[in-house]
């Protein structure tokens, strides 16, 4: 399915749900919003300041188990990975995101309720050509044994590997192209994840406070101790690349057209390379999306 027009959501939708770390129950509203906005986080409980956070990658403020953007005057949204992989998704370029909280709701850990939302909503077709950023040349970063790479690609799409000192995970890869799969079928559902010897050294940290078996894979010494199992045989790596596609639509309203590779990568090294991506002039350039780009959508089989 072509996607060469900017989208927003026919009508608002509100959802209430549990902040993974601050463990708050927080209201969600996502409203319709005009082209060339691209999607806007506002804090309707923030009071005397700006209460305005765009969706950029130049607003990442904290990388600590999600991603946190932040505004000039410190306020800040904070896991807002999930959230961002369904708004590409579902092909949605412009929107606000009203919070009357510090987070967003972590619903089951997953994108699937962001995109049942969205669907609930309804999309609409703006009368304006989608612009899109095309990868010019290869950029990677590195840090201690991880890395990630971005280059000049047809289409969009991600390759990840993820290796973990653990008999239950251990070495997982992914590859999901958008010009073949269905985010909706093959990705939304894969959920975050954490080991069971964590938890308390993570709420003694003040984090995962609302995490529960209802939003989160817990990994113990036996295996994956939720209900049910995984949803996908290789859920663990599907839903870094779920992460991996929410950090990287954070380009201030644009798409970007070319190939992500990660080892062992995550929110603080993605962000990393944006900067350093978007820093390099000769690496990239905004074009229109032409009636022959291919994006996935929830509608692709």
């Amino acid at each position: 399915m072509t996607l060469p027009f900017q989208q927003t959501l026919l009508h608002s939708v509100d959802c209430v749900g549990i902040g993974l770390h601050s463990g708050n129950t927080i209201r969600m509203t996502l409203h319709p919003s005009a082209v060339d906005t691209g999607v806007v986080f506002v804090r309707r409980d923030v009071k005397n300041k700006n209460p305005r956070v765009a969706a950029n990658y130049m607003n990442v403020s904290n990388t600590m188990l999600g991603t946190t953007l932040s505004n000039e005057e410190g306020v800040s949204v904070a896991t807002v990975e999930h959230l961002m992989a369904a708004f590409w998704g579902c092909g949605i370029d412009n929107a606000i995101v009203e919070l009357d909280g510090p987070e967003i709701p972590v619903m089951d850990g997953s994108s699937e309720p962001f995109v049942f939302l969205i669907e609930c909503a309804g999309i609409k077709k703006q009368h304006k050509h989608r612009r899109m950023v095309e990868v010019l040349k290869k950029v990677e970063v590195s840090e201690d044994n991880k890395r990630v790479a971005i280059m000049p690609a047809s289409s969009f799409t991600v390759s990840l590997e993820i290796d973990f000192n653990d008999r239950i995970i251990s070495h997982q890869t992914c590859v999901f192209d958008s010009s073949d799969v269905s985010f909706k079928t093959d990705l939304c559902r894969a959920r975050t994840f954490c080991f069971e010897n964590e938890v308390d050294v993570m709420r003694s940290k003040g984090l995962a406070l609302g995490g529960s078996l209802d939003n989160a894979i817990v990994v113990g010494k036996e295996g994956v101790i939720n209900e049910g199992g995984l949803r996908y045989r290789d859920e663990f790596v599907r839903h870094k690349v779920l992460d991996c596609i929410g950090d990287f639509n954070l380009t201030g309203g644009a798409y970007l057209l070319g190939r992500l590779h990660g080892f062992r990568s995550g929110h603080a090294i993605n962000n990393k390379l944006l900067r350093t991506f978007f820093a390099d002039k000769d690496a990239w350039r905004i074009v229109e999306a032409p009636v022959e780009v291919t994006l996935t959508t929830v509608g692709n089989a």
